[in-house]
């Protein structure tokens, strides 16, 4: 399904900054059909003079009245010309009488979408940028509960404030979705000076758990918080602007274990504030978690951050060692040794510096292709490494053992194929797409003796760790001229799997 973006875009009559207001405008559209209890459509004009449905949203505190989307769709022939006005007059147009839709009888509203053009001034755009659809079923009409004309009450407010450009508000910072409260969790209704007019069950239920043992409604609800937060230390500065209603803000109360997160929307009228709604959750058990998952990734981090440290102690025992050894063979093996444990060493440290376990493998191989200046001085030659192109991200699953790979690879090229060369050229190129990554090691040496490729401890090593580890393919070839060009291809089914487990 294409996104709201796409099609509004499709349309050709809304800038960049109309879409970046109905994304607002849409992140409460939620809210916005639970509190009216009925059915939201947004509708933008079209290019033919009529309208396209570019989001809709069904009501989660009572039935919907269109079990199939209407987003993509143009404008029923019933419901144009009411759009079309609110649309032309900048005014909230209702139908005068019932509107059927399936043998069921509704009421419409047309509530056209002013945009605000800067979030300190009144100056709203002098045209509807959309119009939003609001469908009630009427079929299910009885007496309403209080906490129904409350919500409707508090959704008309918001429809109003979206006709004059007040809503959504360009001061709200855009705070974390998880844990966000919902119109269901509990709602308080405030009038100008802070008092609680109307405080839902579920709102009254979080703070007795928080130690209030009082109705709210007649209460100052700053009032209630701070005897809540008696003896606290440490109080959130935006939390008295949210409490009292002044700010579109979120913020968190804690008190006895409990945590209860709130968010205020300011109601205003023409402009002038004139109440607040507060919508509240009991968010203790996912601020628990979040901060569960903290703890975790605190203790994973410092785990690889000791792993580095003791490799780089192994790296260091084998560097001392092969400086103490009076045979080259053993001097040889160890620092090719301490090599590799420092490439892993790499790894974990870049590890260590994260908040996943994804690297950005472009500085990790950069850090690698440091080491390779010991081996070349060694040889008594000069290297000059160059990388082009992208690793991206992987998974540490790719990270190690293609770190441990790549340092043979380039350790090989610059002992065998540079080796007692005053100057030599190591070339990595990398290329990745979505199936596959693919790395290519060439140098300007020797060449493959007669084209075989060796047989050594790092060939072996290296078919381990892409073939094996990875589900790789390596191959070895000469250059025409001189040289030899190594290519390994590994296909991306981890980090697939990875996203459609994300995704699921």
């Amino acid at each position: 399904m294409s996104t709201l973006s796409d099609l509004v875009q499709a349309q050709g009559r809304s800038s960049e900054a109309d879409i970046e207001w109905l994304h607002l405008l849409v992140g409460d559209w939620q809210l916005l059909a639970d509190l009216a209890f009925a059915d939201i459509v947004l509708w933008v004009p079209s290019a033919e003079g009529g309208f396209v449905a570019v989001s809709h949203a069904r009501p989660s505190s009572s039935a919907t009245l269109f079990y199939r989307d209407f987003v993509g769709q143009a404008i029923k022939p019933e419901w144009k010309a009411q759009v079309t006005e609110a649309f032309e007059t900048s005014r909230i147009v209702d139908t005068a009488t019932p509107d059927w839709y399936e043998e069921t009888p509704t009421r419409v509203r047309a509530v056209p979408v002013l945009r605000r053009l800067s979030p300190s001034g009144s100056a709203t755009t002098k045209t509807p940028i959309a119009v939003i659809t609001r469908h009630t079923n009427l079929s299910e009409a009885r007496t309403p509960s209080r906490q129904e004309l409350t919500f409707n009450e508090c959704a008309n407010d918001l429809f109003a404030m979206i006709a004059s450009g007040d809503f959504p508000d360009l001061g709200a910072p855009s705070g974390p979705r998880r844990g966000a409260p919902r119109a269901s969790d509990g709602l308080i209704r405030l009038d100008v000076d802070g008092m609680v007019t109307f405080a839902s069950p579920n709102a009254l239920s979080a703070f007795n758990r928080m130690g209030f043992a009082g109705e709210l409604e007649g209460e100052s609800l700053a009032e209630v918080t701070t005897s809540l937060l008696h003896g606290r230390l440490t109080v959130d500065e935006s939390l008295p602007l949210v409490v009292t209603g002044r700010a579109p803000w979120r913020t968190d109360i804690e008190s006895r274990g409990v945590t209860v997160s709130l968010r205020t929307i300011p109601i205003r009228n023409r402009g002038e504030r004139v109440g607040a709604i507060v919508l509240c959750r009991d968010a203790t058990e996912i601020r628990h978690q979040e901060r569960e998952l903290l703890t975790k990734d605190a203790t994973i981090r410092e785990i690889h951050h000791r792993v580095k440290n003791n490799l780089q102690t192994v790296a260091s025992l084998l560097r001392i060692q092969a400086r103490r050894t009076h045979s080259d063979v053993a001097r040889d093996a160890l620092g090719q040794a301490m090599r590799r444990v420092a490439a892993i060493a790499v790894v974990h440290d870049t590890l260590s510096e994260g908040l996943n376990q994804n690297v950005d493998f472009d500085v990790v191989f950069d850090r690698v292709l440091k080491l390779i200046a010991e081996v070349a001085s060694s040889h008594n030659t000069t290297v000059h490494p160059t990388s082009t192109g992208s690793f991206g991200h992987l998974p540490s699953e790719y990270a190690t053992p293609l770190a441990l790979a790549l340092t043979e690879l380039v350790t090989n090229a610059v002992e065998h194929g540079l080796a007692g060369r005053a100057d030599g050229k190591v070339d990595i190129i990398a290329k990745r797409t979505d199936d596959l990554l693919s790395v290519k090691v060439r140098d300007n040496g020797v060449g493959l003796p007669e084209g075989k490729v060796g047989s050594g401890l790092g060939t072996q090593i290296v078919r381990t760790l892409i073939q094996g580890e990875l589900g790789g393919t390596i191959d070895w070839h000469t250059l025409m001229g001189s040289g030899t060009e190594v290519t390994i291809d590994v296909p991306m089914t981890w980090m697939k799997k990875s996203s459609a487990q994300a995704a699921g």
